[in-house]
């Protein structure tokens, strides 16, 4: 079965012409300095992982819910995976998925990644209001403005 072997939100990831996968700034909390705010250019990193056996196309649904249930965002997809070399018999493939994210309040938030039909991971983004002349955020959770 074709699987979810990692999934992480951060600040910005690449894959280069020889599918290695660089990623920078893995976070799990963003800090708004008011509400309704947008989170610019959130990364998402996929990777997926499966059997030679499954090889062809799979489908790949990515939604945003609020603790609520409410969908914030979706997107449907499909990743082809091409018949590999003789004797390789694992697959694997990364995707990394860019989003101006809109949280219209503070509170817990999660991306559910869905690999033909199945959620296959939950990566899990706290959002917060952050205090007027309170500490300051460290670099990689400054306050949105």
């Amino acid at each position: 079965m074709m699987t979810v072997d990692f999934a992480v939100a951060c600040d910005y990831a690449i894959i280069d012409q020889h599918g290695k996968l660089s990623v920078l700034g893995i976070f799990q909390h963003i800090w708004a300095s008011r509400f309704p705010t947008v989170h610019p250019r959130l990364h998402l990193v996929v990777r997926l992982r499966g059997r030679r056996t499954e090889v062809g196309e799979h489908r790949l649904r990515i939604r945003l819910l609020d603790e609520r249930n409410a969908e914030v965002l979706a997107g449907d997809g499909s990743v082809t995976f091409n018949e590999p070399p003789a004797g390789v018999t694992e697959l694997e493939a990364g995707a990394v998925l860019a989003f101006d994210v809109p949280f219209e309040h503070p509170g817990r938030y999660r991306f559910e990644i869905a690999v033909d039909g199945a959620v296959q991971a939950v990566v899990p983004i706290g959002v917060s209001q952050a205090q007027q002349g309170g500490p300051v955020a460290p670099s990689s959770q400054r306050p949105l403005h």
